[in-house]
Parts: C-alpha cells; sequence; structure tokens
C-alpha cells in the first residue's frame, strides 16, 4: 500500500520538505492492521515472530506512511483486540492432520465406548514437582522489586495423576522419578478405587510402553481394562496438562519449599483444595478441545 501523499498547495512543498505525514489512520487503514500483522513478524524483514510495539510501528510506517510512537501503538493495538502474549509451541512433527481426527472422531468413539461398556474414562499423565517455584506476579511498593528465596536444586517429585471425565482425580507421588513400576502401582491403585472397569487414554511415553506395563495389562486383573493411545505430539489433548499449569501456577504460586517432604505436602494440600473445584475439572476438558 502507497503511502499518503502530503496535501498540495503552498503548505504541502513544507510538509514534503520536512516529511512530516498525518498522525491518524482512517477507521479503513485501522481495519487492515491486523491483516498486515497476521503475515507475521518474518515477512516484514525482522528475525523472530516477534512482534513489539516498535516494530509494529514500523509496519504502520511502511503500509500507510503515518508515524506513531510506540505508546500511540501500544494503545491501538489493545483497541483492535490485541494483547501480549505467550508463544506456545508446537514440535514440528506433529500432524496436524491426525490431531484433528482425533479429536473429531476418535474421542467421540472412546466416549460412547465407555458409556457403553460402563468404564471410567481416565486420562493419565506426569510430571515433575520441583523446590523451584512457579514465579508470577505479586504487589509490591513501587521500585521495591520483591525476592522469593528458593532451593535452587533438581530435586524434584515424580506425580502420577489421572483425571476421569467425571472429574475425580487420582494421584501418585515419589521422590524420584517415575518408571514402568510406578506405572503398575498407579493402576493398581486406581483399579482398587474406581474399579476394574478402566478406559485409559495417554500419550507413548516409555513408562507406558515399558515391558512391565505391557505384562501387567496382560493379566487378568487388568483383563477390563483398555488402552487407547493420543496421538504424537499432541499433549493438548490430555487435560492432565491443564490441572498442572493449574496446580504449579495457581495453587502452588511463588510457593518456594525447603524440602521435599515440604513440597509433598504442599502438592498434597492443593490437590485437595482443587477436588474441592468441580467447574475447573471442566475447564480442563475445555481447554483440551474436549467435551468431558
Amino acid at each position: 500500500m502507497a503511502p499518503r501523499r502530503s496535501p498540495g498547495g503552498p503548505g504541502g512543498a513544507a510538509l514534503q520538505a520536512t516529511d512530516r505525514t498525518p498522525a491518524k489512520l482512517s477507521p479503513l487503514e485501522l481495519r487492515l492492521i491486523p491483516d498486515c500483522l497476521w503475515h507475521g513478524a518474518e515477512a516484514y524483514g525482522f528475525a523472530g515472530e516477534l512482534w513489539t510495539c516498535q516494530r509494529v510501528a514500523g509496519v504502520i510506517q511502511q503500509e500507510f506512511g503515518v508515524r506513531y510512537s510506540r505508546s500511540q501503538v501500544s494503545r491501538l493495538l489493545k483497541g483492535l483486540g490485541w494483547t501480549p502474549q505467550m508463544p506456545i509451541t508446537r514440535a514440528v512433527q506433529r500432524d496436524e492432520a491426525a490431531i484433528a481426527q482425533w479429536r473429531a472422531e476418535v474421542w467421540p468413539q472412546v466416549r460412547r465406548q465407555a458409556r457403553l461398556e460402563h468404564k471410567t474414562l481416565l486420562f493419565i499423565d506426569e510430571s515433575g514437582f520441583y523446590l523451584l517455584p512457579g514465579v508470577v506476579k505479586t504487589y509490591a511498593p513501587r521500585g521495591l522489586t520483591p525476592v522469593l528465596y528458593e532451593w535452587q536444586s533438581h530435586d524434584h517429585l515424580g506425580v502420577m495423576a489421572g483425571l476421569s471425565s467425571r472429574g475425580r482425580v487420582w494421584s501418585l507421588v515419589r521422590q524420584e522419578t517415575l518408571a514402568g513400576q510406578h506405572t503398575i502401582a498407579f493402576l493398581l491403585h486406581v483399579l482398587r478405587l474406581a474399579g476394574p472397569k478402566l478406559l485409559i487414554l495417554w500419550d507413548r511415553s516409555p513408562i507406558h510402553r515399558a515391558a512391565d506395563v505391557g505384562a501387567f495389562l496382560a493379566e487378568p486383573l487388568a483383563r477390563q481394562v483398555h488402552v487407547e493411545w493420543l496421538p504424537p505430539y499432541a499433549p493438548e489433548l490430555n487435560p492432565v496438562e491443564g490441572m498442572w499449569e493449574h496446580l504449579k501456577h495457581v495453587e502452588l504460586r511463588n510457593q518456594a519449599c525447603g524440602d521435599l517432604e515440604e513440597l509433598h505436602m504442599e502438592l498434597h494440600l492443593a490437590l485437595a483444595r482443587l477436588r474441592q473445584k468441580p467447574h475447573l475439572f471442566t475447564s480442563f476438558f475445555q481447554g483440551a478441545g474436549l467435551i468431558p
């Protein structure tokens, strides 16, 4: 789009000489800004897909010949509904078509199977909880940045959790990295509490595909347990991921623990609080694009 021309007449030459341009976009030009930005920052020669107010100001000047300050651009973007956001990373190896098909076709079939066979539909996932706290913003006097003291250690809790479609949560916590035997221990725990009829959905983690786990699932005790594999490189399909995010950055936000025993206790309390908020489980499923 060509830059605007300076107005004619005696004053026009002076405006051209000083390269001054109008300081306001028309309503039509404002509506075109999101279309420009959707092409991505790299399309305009910038390094990395990163939009800053300074970069957007450069695009506005390039496309429309109008100069804006960074503060003006900030207000303009806010008015257009654009806000600062943390990008979501995705593996290059993802098969987007297969993931979309799983969500649209396989998931409804799995739900139907669980209902017809009266099975507990259970999503399972694992995560590490470290002594390093999940840091979030907090209020403090201007100029006095609060300090959060933490144990900078790789010590962590290995946590496995199962979230049912009816909003029930089961968990297993160990002060070590989880392995196949922990998967078996967790399944035994769930079988005792939820009954023998399970329909499990999980990823192809090595601790799910371990030989001893396969042998356990072939035993008579687990004969009514059915396993459904999630598509590769698609963690967002598992609603337990949303639960991890909530535990780390809401329930345990800015929680600095002195040792693993204290962290274990705080995690136990956080899970207890979570179980009292059934509406959150629906949001975890909705965040995964699934209907619970």
